[in-house]
């Protein structure tokens, strides 16, 4: 008689043991997180319970110390969700996004702060910011740029009018399905929504497989989705989320041109973040009308070998033909090196303000 049945209920026993324990040290967990809600209200009613900089050196430690055989970012992914279940026991996190349900932002912000976070959306960027300045949510979640199409302009130019803060960011992968609904006739598509940045990243693939198709630019994935509903010739173009949120076939897999196709998402807020240990920067400026500007604006970096990670060209607001930057650079504007680089760039320039420095994205 095989001993196969015998092992198995043995793993099956360990199994179960293990998930007692594991309940019992989350519930220890979320204990320890209530206590930590008290202590902090006793000394301020108004404290501060979610710490971008402390959550991002928690996830990070999990990472480094993780063995396996689960990946290092599935690990985080699981941690993520236990913090934000446990932070909504001390106060729920409300994060208004760019909508409708079913976004990419939306589930950049549900990656960000986890499923127990109260998302709200909104139907326009500006909207996003305005939500999180009247302190009608805790933060706000805004797409900044595609590794494909490029940045996006509203978000930058929304943050020379606003006196709100960068307080992390987060970047998703994005795959693009082509998705019918139950009364599509899947011969018949003459028709395709999607978001213009999607049609876009999936170009290529629309030339080849649908060249006469007619192309219908929506505001949102989600919204083209929404639309198929009760067209039977059309098909959308979106993600994972709105396919389950509105019951849709996928009929093409990863559409996009790019296999790494990403999008950069900013976590906006009304506060400063301390030092993560590994955090960026960002700042906007505007140079005076001259000769070098643009090099008396960059030398100072090179110098003090502050690594830039992206600089954006935006036309300002104070006249035709002048120019404001907005640049990311590693670092937080606490340590003494990227302070002292930030000074010499403010006397060189008519304008500068430090957006936020924030955690890098984690996860």
């Amino acid at each position: 008689m095989s001993d196969t049945p015998i092992v198995l209920d043995e793993l099956r026993q360990r199994i179960d043991q293990l998930d007692g324990d594991i309940l019992r040290l989350i519930s220890e967990r979320a204990s320890c997180a209530q206590q930590v809600a008290q202590v902090k209200l006793a000394h301020d009613k108004d404290a501060v319970f979610y710490r971008p900089e402390r959550e991002a050196q928690v996830l990070r430690r999990i990472m480094a110390l993780n063995s396996g055989p689960l990946d290092a970012e599935e690990m985080a992914r699981l941690f993520r969700e236990i913090m934000s279940a446990c932070l909504a026991l001390e106060q729920p996190i409300k994060v208004a996004y760019l909508g409708p349900e079913g976004t990419f932002t939306q589930q950049a912000a549900l990656k960000h702060f986890g499923e127990s976070a109260i998302s709200l959306p909104m139907a326009a960027i500006d909207e996003v910011f305005r939500e999180v300045e009247a302190g009608a949510v805790n933060y706000g979640v805004v797409p900044v740029e595609n590794s494909t199409e490029g940045v996006v302009n509203h978000t930058l130019d929304t943050f020379m009018d606003s006196s709100i803060k960068i307080c992390g960011e987060v970047v998703l992968r994005i795959h693009h399905h082509l998705l019918i609904s139950e009364t599509t006739r899947k011969d018949k598509v003459s028709r395709i929504y999607s978001h213009p940045q999607s049609f876009g990243q999936c170009r290529k693939w629309l030339d080849a497989h649908y060249p006469h198709a007619e192309r219908v630019p929506v505001s949102s994935n989600a919204e083209a989705a929404k639309l198929i509903k009760t067209e039977w010739h059309s098909a959308a173009i979106a993600g994972d989320m709105a396919a389950k949120l509105y019951g849709l076939e996928r009929i093409a897999d990863k559409i996009e041109d790019r296999p790494d196709n990403s999008t950069r998402f900013l976590i906006i807020g009304n506060q400063d973040v301390p030092m993560s240990g590994e955090d960026k920067t960002s700042i906007v400026v505007a140079m005076r009308n001259q000769p070098g500007a643009l090099h008396d604006l960059l030398e100072p970096f090179h110098r003090h070998k502050i690594d830039l990670t992206r600089i954006e060209t935006r036309p300002s607001r104070t006249g035709a033909w002048n120019y404001v930057f907005f640049i990311d650079f590693k670092g937080h504007r606490d340590e003494p090196q990227v302070a002292a680089v930030l000074e010499e760039v403010k006397l060189r320039a008519s304008e500068l303000r430090v957006l936020g420095s924030y955690p890098q994205g984690v996860l």
